[in-house]
Formats: C-alpha cells, structure tokens, sequence
C-alpha cells in the first residue's frame, strides 16, 4: 500500500495571545443580522436600527403577548387537534402552504378556519323583544364586558329560566342579532359522552373559542347553553355520572377563574383569555347542583311572558297574514296559560289542508320523492300557495291542539301496558 495516498487530519488548539506575538488578532464586528424574538427594532449593517416591518397596522397574527409570542405560536401550542386528514388537501390551496415535509395533508391553521360561532342572518322581519328581557340580557353582557373597571363582584353566568316554550332560547337570539353579538351555543346532548372528561373539556373549549371571536375579530362574543337542566339536572332516581360532575366543577371554576382557562395544554403566566359572559337556560334550575346556582357565580332570570308581551309577540307573528291586534287579543284570550309556541303551532296547523291539496295538484303520495327531491336538478318544483289566514281557521286549529294535549294527560297508555307502575 503506497502511503502517498493516505492523508491524515490533525486538529490543534488555538495559539495563546501574547504581548510578544506579531500576529494581528483584532476581529472586524460581523455583519450577520438576527431577528430579535420581540419584534422590535432590526440592525443594519451600518450599526444602525431600522423598525421592522408589519404586515398590518391591523393585524391580530402579529400580536405579542407578554412573553412575545404571536398567534401562529400560540395556536400551535395550544390546539389539540391532531387530526390533519380534515384539513385542507393538495390542490385545494396554494402549494407553498402544502409542502412535502408534514404531507399532503398538512394545516397549520385549521382550528383557525373551522366555524364554531353563529349567525343570524336567517332571522329576518319586525319581530318583538319583551323590554324586560333585553334589559336582564344586556346588562349582564355589558356588566362582564365592564368588569375590570368595575369594583363589584360580577356572576359570569346568567340563567334564565321559566316555563317550556315560552321563547327564552328565541328571545336570547333576537337580542344577540341586535347587538351584534357572534356567540357560541351549546345544547344539553352536548354535555354527555361516552369519553369521561370530554364535555367539560368542550365546554372549555367553546368558551376559548369565544375568546378568540372577541380578541381575533373585535366582536362581543357568548357562551350560550340551552336546556342546561336536561343535561345536568337530577329527576327523582337520575344517576349522577362522572361527566356530570366534571361538567358542574367546569362551570363553577369558569366562574371563579374566567380569565384562567386551560384545555389540557401546559399553564402559563401570560396565557391570559378575555372574559366571555356565560348563559344558560332551563326550565327548571332546582334540579342543579346548588353550589353552581349560588349567589356571585350564577345570576337567575324568571322569564314569564306578560298577557301584554304574548300578545305583541303574536301580533308579529300574524302581521303578515293579515290579522289584526284585536283579533289576536281574541284568539289569545280564548285560548289562556298556552305557552307562546303553541300560537306559533295555531299557524303551522292551518297550512295542513293547503299542503295535502298541494300533493295531489303535484301528482299524489306516489311520485312524491321524485317531485321534492329530484326535480329541484331538473324543474322546479310545484309552486305552493299559502292558505289565506282567518280567525276561525286558527281558532279550529287551536281547539284541535287542546284536544290533543288532553288525549295525552288523560289516556295514559303506559298505565295500560305497565301495570306495576307507580302512580
């Protein structure tokens, strides 16, 4: 083997400076630049400082927090979506936002652009808010929005309640449309899962995510829960399960701790989220755990509708059929201690007879699946005529409604089939 072909490396130490050394050992300052992490001013290579550039003078993703961290930074430290496979796809955005590093399938922001907020655009019309009602809903949405200039102690949670379908979830939405509020709504099945923890966590969830509306979108925001005693309350022999409880601790530490939140990532001094004003409705509110209801963590609200605010209510309702405000005092009068969606039911009972005349003008029960469904590609759709509106009409459709219900209370059927049923 020639050893003209090996070549062999030797590293040595750096020579030691000395006084005696001709060696010129002064170092030029370098020139490489390095972003500072709080997004301030940049060097130049003049020694200079130069501020840095932003995209927007309006933009949240630049926003630092106390530790100076941005949107991008936090939503990655926090999101404990994992799920990419529901993002978006090649092809489906710009390339440069896909990449071939995490997949395919990669999302930085998807938990960014998924919906969990609602909207009222469907609301449309002159309807009525019972001025007893706007004033509860609006005070306690201004009063958590004003808590940290006020010095009283301010219950996050409002809970309105009172008789079944009295319009309490109605009302609440027409109040929200009216002052511009982007809430997030909940219902009882949603505190129930076969996941121990997993609705507490939601609720957690949803109330960041109504943070976010606020601080991301300059909206005023909500967490809303209907028929919260459905899904929380105790009836007679109702078993008490373990996302029962974690739910009810949930709720009341939201209520002593509303700025404090956390969905299973790690705590942080500076993770900080906007107060979000909390409402809850039911029927019948002692059936919940009554720590949670307490004074200073739950505000109540009985809503029962005065004769004068079910009559301009309904008086709405029936504006466009052509019913005067004195027929409606009739008809409100003749059927007394209704709740307000059994006149809305007077309405949609009138429309049976014109719908059933509908399907045979359209070609019978036989050919309906290919006239309500198949046809929308194709032709339209039959035009329906909507019946003309009388007092009568809805006063035979009213007493075709008490009929029924008394059916209901009085047959009992279940006496019949289970004969060692308590009474």
């Amino acid at each position: 083997m020639a050893l003209t072909n090996i070549s062999l490396r030797f590293k040595f130490p750096p020579l030691k400076s000395s006084s005696s050394s001709t060696f010129n050992t002064t170092r030029k300052p370098s020139s490489i630049v390095c972003s500072k992490p709080d997004g301030g001013e940049v060097a130049n290579d003049d020694g200079g400082a130069k501020p840095r550039k932003k995209l927007s003078e309006q933009s949240s993703w630049e926003v630092k927090d106390s530790e100076g961290k941005d949107y991008l930074y936090r939503l990655g430290a926090e999101s404990d979506n994992v799920n990419i496979a529901v993002g978006a796809r090649s092809g489906m955005i710009d390339d440069v936002f896909i990449g071939d590093f995490l997949g395919k399938d990669s999302d930085i922001v998807f938990d960014y652009r998924q919906k969990a907020t609602r909207s009222f655009e469907h609301l449309q019309g002159d309807y009525y808010i019972a001025p007893s009602f706007l004033d509860k809903v609006a005070v306690h949405i201004v009063k958590n929005y004003l808590a940290p200039s006020l010095n009283i102690k301010i219950p996050l949670i409002l809970g309105i309640w009172g008789g079944k379908g009295q319009g309490k979830t109605f009302q609440t939405e027409l109040i929200f449309k009216t002052m511009g509020v982007e809430p997030v709504i909940m219902s009882a099945g949603e505190l129930e899962s076969d996941r121990a923890g997993e609705p507490g966590r939601l609720i957690r969830d949803r109330y960041r995510t109504a943070s976010q509306v606020i601080q991301n979108q300059g909206k005023m925001s909500v967490l809303m829960i209907n028929d919260i005693d459905a899904g929380l309350g105790r009836f007679g022999e109702t078993q008490m399960t373990v996302n029962n409880q974690i739910v009810v601790g949930t709720l009341m530490n939201l209520a002593d701790n509303p700025t404090r939140v956390s969905v299973g990532q790690e705590w942080r001094e500076a993770d900080i989220v906007n107060r979000v004003p909390l409402i809850v409705t039911g029927n019948d509110f002692s059936t919940l755990y009554a720590p949670l209801i307490r004074e200073g963590r739950m505000e109540k609200f009985y809503w029962q509708p005065t004769h004068e605010d079910i009559v301009n209510i309904v008086s709405r309702m029936y504006e466009k059929d052509g019913i005067s405000r004195k027929d409606v005092i009739s008809i409100v009068d003749k059927f007394p201690n209704q709740a307000l969606d059994f006149y809305g039911a007077l309405r949609s009972r009138t429309y049976d007879r014109s719908i059933l005349k509908w399907v045979d003008e359209a070609g019978g029960m036989e050919t309906l699946g290919k006239i309500l469904l198949r046809r929308k590609k194709t032709k339209e759709v039959p035009q329906f005529t909507p019946p003309e509106q009388t007092v009568e009409a809805l006063l035979e459709s009213g007493y075709s409604l008490i009929n029924e219900q008394k059916l209901i209370m009085e047959t009992k059927l279940s006496r019949e089939y289970m004969k060692n049923m308590d009474d």
